[in-house]
């Protein structure tokens, strides 16, 4: 059986950083400077990259060389170890997975799972992982990074999913340990939230449409969009996030990592 060429290792794991990030081909294909029948034989292994192709791309998608590493573990998988192990006790955890330093800190797995998470369920258990290390993460300075990515309206909706969970669950008969952790994250996030004036959300200008950020990777055409966005929540209308995600299901995450079904 022939071996994997460096090529098409290099190609496969750029495609799958590029629909991580969000990226259409064309979109890539312009920052490289090449156009998207190119960027489409590079992913395939059918042309090599030239050294400056992935100096681009290591820089603007901040990642190390070693990302293109053959036999690398999935960003998902990465991402659900390292969810698992800051909290989403709920989570299978693979062992054959090593830490990664990109995740060793809850702060750039939250991050991370906004940006490049694979699933829903992977998204809502940033829930837990907010709870478990609400005294630890400066939400500020979260939010910036954030914004740095024109994500900012993305981490606002995740938060408030997470403090309206937090509610919903604190109403419930809780184990004094895990009432007094809801208690203290929901007093930092309400605490982050005031200078937003208590109802948080992003400012619009009424005379121009609204712009969604498409979260779902199910969202492939503007069908698709169309129906998800008539059926948003509340809480996504409000930052302009286009997921079928509830606060259902950030719910879900909470119980979850508590052991409760």
């Amino acid at each position: 059986m022939p071996t994997k060429t460096p090529e098409v290792s290099i190609g496969t794991r750029l495609r799958e950083l590029r629909r991580e990030r969000r990226w259409t081909q064309q979109r890539l294909a312009a920052l490289l400077g090449i156009t998207q029948g190119h960027l489409s034989q590079l992913e395939r292994g059918k042309r090599e990259f030239t050294a400056q192709q992935l100096l681009t791309i290591l820089k603007h998608f901040n990642v190390p060389i070693d990302y293109f590493s053959v036999g690398k573990a999935s960003a998902g998988s990465q991402i659900q170890n390292a969810l698992a192990r800051q909290g989403a006790s709920h989570l299978v955890e693979s062992a054959d997975i090593l830490p990664t330093e990109k995740l060793k800190r809850a702060t750039d797995t939250i991050r991370e799972t906004l940006v490049s998470a694979d699933s829903s369920r992977q998204i809502a258990a940033v829930a837990p992982v907010f709870v478990s290390h609400a005294g630890q993460i400066n939400l500020t300075r979260l939010r910036n990074e954030f914004a740095a990515l024109g994500l900012e309206n993305r981490f606002g909706w995740a938060i408030e999913c997470t403090l309206e969970a937090i509610r919903l669950e604190s109403a419930q008969v809780l184990p004094r340990e895990w009432r007094l952790k809801y208690r203290r994250a929901a007093i930092i996030i309400e605490s982050f939230f005031t200078p937003w004036r208590i109802v948080p959300g992003p400012t619009e200008d009424p005379r121009v449409p609204p712009q969604y950020d498409v979260l779902d990777i199910e969202i492939s055409s503007q069908e698709t969009l169309k129906e998800v966005i008539e059926n948003l929540s509340p809480i996504a209308r409000r930052w302009k996030i286009a997921t079928g995600i509830e606060v259902d299901d950030f719910v879900k995450a909470l119980r979850g990592a508590r052991g409760v079904d």
